[in-house]
């Protein structure tokens, strides 16, 4: 349930275009074909009584009290079953229709509570209004036998589960079906024993509920409820604003008591998420709120000193004398600093802007570098634009998806949920993945038609395996390569592709997946109609990269996989705005629009528009700042909302590159791992705090609004204006939409965003200009981005790993995330999240551990070329032999202790994929542990200092 501020058809709307006529209640109405009456009904404002239906999720014809009768036909039907037909006349109102609704509601009450005034859904419980809308005032029947005894499930942290109030209508057990795609409820025992079970009877944590929150959503009474609800009442206002979480982009409902949020309920109008949402964008807003958030600006000298709390002035003019000591003593290039891919564009815009026209240098970064650099690179080069081609919706017109290094279903969850309701339809599933994944045979009712389970690091070799077949089969889309691409480098790839070293016999060996496999894969793929890609980190963070997505770009070009729905590359990005902050220019080599530096014309446009002398040569990229730390020729850092102490590879280097500089300003919401090596605190927003967009993997521009005060006193983007306009850059925004305009007038594909476009279409997909007003769901669709048009295709020879096993590290170390919790969990860990997930563990196939003398629960120390850690085993077939997996969600993990710095040759994007290792059975932590816990323990000291004294 939600803010009755939304109207609820009653069942979802008919995709059909042709329309029939009828008349209800003596009023004339058209609607689609396959409509049902109850919501031909609703669109002319007739409100047809009902419980067990809702718009979110198919008609069941349960509940009784939507029963009309129609003229010439036997009985009442069921309007949410009943489908309209041409000269149907429909009676929704008359006696005997009341007294069968009446008599229903009757016996739904006989058997419910009726402690109303004291009922967390009071006011805004479904069952209540249809009470009110039947006219229902007596209940006739006796005590009996019921279910008012019933024992409440308060097992998951964020909802309750009360059968007392149960009514039995399925809402829930089919939005976990339908919407959720999980299963995990059921309908339990027949008759009057019939009732809502998670699983087999268990507990909601006991079961396999993922806990998205669409049963409590679809719930018409307080059976399900959320637990801020019970606590602090029913919220009064409510207000559109978007996800801080994934690249998927989920459209929320804040709802308000005054300034505090009292749940966050999904959009049913979002069009990246149609009114579904996941375990962190539906309840893990609490880390807003949370004791540890820090609202005051602090400073030091050093990072043995304690901080010491200070005005937002003298934090800002200290910041900045700081940066300008250092350039005075040290040079130009020697600050710089780092955006965030979870502030807004109008904030990560403003970064870049002072640091190129304010810092006078091109020193400029983000996270994207260890993660999506090389979707950037590949996709530029061979489309022209470095982006995904789809909308989200695009997948419910693929008849083939292929995924590859990636897991929707933990890392873009209600995604995933989309997904899944298309294999459940009938697509057909490839998989290449190193693990088994849950979409490979652990989702209900699909399972992967192919899943390839390569060893790390052959992606490549894997990718041109599968070209090879397409091609020395004769299953290439002559036609589409001829029209659409650059025939001389289609040819030049094709004579280089049909090569006996890439047929899936040769590359077998390296990639340990049978040749058969692959062959009839890529046919799946080619022929198997609508083909989509979809990728993630598992594909970008190697060594060859770029040279997967290059791989990837080949082969849907050569199958006619793009420029139409149901098709296209698809990069699922990572953070809530990866996509955005690479937008804004923040890459050292491009200014905003992915125009390079060096571009006469653009470099003139951005100096007139800035009134800046900017520089013409590419700043430093991350990896390059830590070097040149380490040389003392880079010695001042401003980051934004990115926690590289924790989230880089060979965190022994990135360390003492932070020990090295003399000013370290860090804008966060907590003391993060980066926050620890800082002079410099200034106090973060959350966004749930400050107006502004982020842009999604499908290039979706959606509307961040603020809902409460900033914590600290300002926005992000204010703050950056202050230290601006204190280094000596001036800057006098007003709001964040002059920032956009501003965006809008210098970047091509943004023409035509502006605040009041996106109020009036909800968001716009870029390019959105003078030929697309409304926005592109689909890219490329009659020419590619490239200054003629066509597609380009490249030669992708594999080239193994340098990190590679021996005896020594026999094993292959690689990363991912899990669904509870999000990057580097400064946010999650600091929820309830932490009851699915409260440590990163290592999975170890039952041979290794076997091998090894490792059972689930053990402490494991994995140790690399660059250093040791120690976790927590779980024993898994999920990997394969000679594979261990963890993620690196929580700092004391230090799974970055072990990653190398081995990136990928185009980008410098991490090899965090691929790390040689040895694991063995151990009894305490790592020394880097102890030495970090420490260190970690001393810095919380300082701060306590810094507050206590302050």
């Amino acid at each position: 349930m939600s803010i009755n501020n939304e109207k609820d058809f009653g069942t979802p709307a008919s995709p059909s275009t042709k329309l029939v006529t009828l008349e209800i209640d003596g009023f004339k109405v058209s609607a689609p074909e396959g409509t049902s009456v109850m919501r031909a009904a609703a669109s002319i404002g007739i409100e047809i009584p009902k419980l067990c239906a809702t718009d979110s999720i198919e008609p069941f014809g349960s509940c009784r009290l939507c029963l009309v009768q129609i003229e010439g036909a036997r009985g009442m039907p069921a309007s949410c079953t009943t489908p309209v037909a041409e000269g149907l006349k429909v009676v929704t109102q008359n006696k005997r229709l009341a007294d069968v609704r009446r008599g229903v509601m009757e016996l739904y009450i006989s058997d419910h509570p009726l402690d109303c005034l004291t009922c967390s859904a009071n006011g805004d419980c479904e069952l209540q209004d249809m009470a009110g809308a039947v006219g229902l005032r007596e209940v006739r029947y006796q005590p009996g036998e019921n279910h008012l005894n019933s024992t409440k499930d308060q097992s998951n942290p964020y909802f309750t589960f009360d059968p007392s109030k149960c009514i039995v209508c399925s809402r829930c057990v089919r939005a976990c079906e339908e919407t959720q795609g999980t299963f995990a409820l059921t309908i339990d025992g027949r008759g009057f024993d019939s009732k809502v079970s998670p699983g087999q009877n268990e507990s909601f944590m006991d079961s396999e509920c993922v806990s998205c929150g669409a049963c409590v959503q679809a719930c018409p009474t307080a059976t399900l409820m959320e637990k801020s609800v019970i606590d602090n009442g029913t919220p009064e206002h409510s207000i559109i604003t978007t996800c801080a979480y994934c690249g998927v982009g989920c459209s929320f409902k804040a709802e308000m008591k005054g300034e505090q949020v009292i749940r966050m309920v999904p959009d049913k109008n979002g069009k990246a998420n149609h009114g579904h949402s996941c375990v962190k964008g539906r309840f893990a807003f609490g880390y807003a709120t949370h004791k540890d958030r820090i609202t005051k600006p602090m400073i030091r000298a050093s990072i043995k000193d304690a901080w010491k709390e200070v005005s937002w002035d003298e934090a800002i003019n200290y910041a900045a004398s700081e940066l300008k000591r250092i350039q005075a003593q040290y040079g130009k290039d020697s600050i710089g600093g780092i955006t965030s891919s979870r502030c807004t564009n109008e904030e990560t815009y403003l970064v870049q802007k002072l640091i190129r026209a304010g810092f006078g240098n091109n020193n400029v970064d983000t996270c994207a570098r260890v993660c999506h650099s090389p979707t950037g690179y590949g996709l530029k080069q061979t489309f022209g634009e470095s982006s995904g081609t789809q909308d989200f919706d695009s997948v419910m017109d693929s008849d083939v998806i292929l995924i590859i290094g990636a897991n929707p279903t933990d890392g873009h969850p209600v995604f995933a949920s989309q997904m899944k309701k298309r294999l459940r339809q009938g697509a057909k599933l490839i998989i290449a993945d190193p693990r088994e994944i849950d979409l490979v045979n652990k989702s209900p009712h699909i399972k992967a038609n192919y899943h390839l389970k390569l060893r790390p690091s052959t992606n490549v070799a894997l990718l041109n395996a599968l070209a090879h077949v397409v091609v020395t089969e004769n299953l290439v889309k002559e036609e589409f390569v001829k029209e659409r691409c650059d025939v001389a480098s289609f040819e030049k790839w094709r004579t280089f592709i049909a090569q006996e070293h890439h047929s899936p016999e040769a590359t077998e060996s390296i990639t340990g997946v049978p040749a058969s496999d692959v062959r009839s894969a890529a046919r799946l793929y080619a022929t198997g109609g609508n083909g989509a890609i979809y990728y993630g980190l598992g594909v970008t963070e190697h060594s060859q990269g770029s040279t997967t997505v290059i791989s990837i770009a080949n082969l849907a070009m050569a199958t006619g996989n793009l420029g139409h729905k149901g098709v296209g590359v698809n990069p699922l990005r990572g953070q809530n705005n990866v996509q955005g902050s690479c937008d804004m220019g923040s890459f050292p080599h491009e200014f905003p629009g992915y125009r390079h530096v060096s571009d006469a014309a653009t470099h003139e446009l951005f100096e007139n528009a800035w009134n800046a002398k900017l520089s013409s040569e590419p700043g430093l990229r991350i990896p390059n700042m830590f070097d040149a730390a380490m040389d003392k020729s880079f010695m001042g850092l401003y980051v934004e909302g990115e926690d590289i102490a924790q989230s880089d590879p060979d965190i022994h280097h990135v360390h003492a590159a932070l020990r090295a500089m003399e000013c370290v300003i860090v804008q966060d919401l907590f003391l993060n791992e980066t926050a620890k090596f800082a002079h410099v605190f200034l106090p973060g927003a959350s966004f749930l705090e400050k107006s502004g967009t982020f842009t999604n993997a499908e290039r979706r521009i959606s509307p961040v609004r603020r809902v409460m005060t900033p914590l600290a006193g300002y926005e992000d983007w204010e703050v950056t204006q202050l230290l601006s306009n204190a280094v000596g850059y001036p800057m006098n925004y007003q709001s964040p939409s002059e920032i956009m305009d501003e965006i809008a007038r210098l970047t091509p594909s943004f023409k035509g965003v502006s605040y009041e476009a996106i109020d009036r279409l909800g968001s716009i997909q870029w390019p959105c200009n003078d030929e697309a007003p409304e926005g592109t769901p689909i890219m490329h669709e009659h020419t590619f981005m490239r200054d003629n048009g066509k597609g380009l295709f490249m030669p992708t020879e594999f080239v193994a790993t340098q990190e590679r096993v021996n005896s020594k590290y026999p094993l292959i170390l690689t990363t991912g995330r899990i669904l509870s919790q999000y990057n580097v969990g400064a946010q999650t860990r600091r929820t309830d999240n932490v009851a699915w997930h409260s440590e990163d563990l290592l999975e170890i196939h039952p041979h290794d551990a076997e091998d090894r003398g490792i059972n689930s629960g053990d402490w494991v120390g994995i140790k690399s070329r660059a250093g040791e850690t120690v976790l927590h085993a779980l024993i898994s077939d999920r990997v394969q032999p000679g594979v261990v997996y963890t993620t690196f969600h929580f700092p004391e993990s230090g799974a970055n202790v072990i990653t190398t710095d081995n990136s990928d040759w185009a980008t410098n994007c991490p090899e965090y994929k691929v790390t040689a290792v040895q694991a063995t059975k151990v009894t305490q932590p790592s020394e880097w542990q102890k030495e970090y816990s420490a260190f970690s323990e001393q810095q919380l000291d300082l701060l306590e200092q810094g507050i206590s004294n302050g």
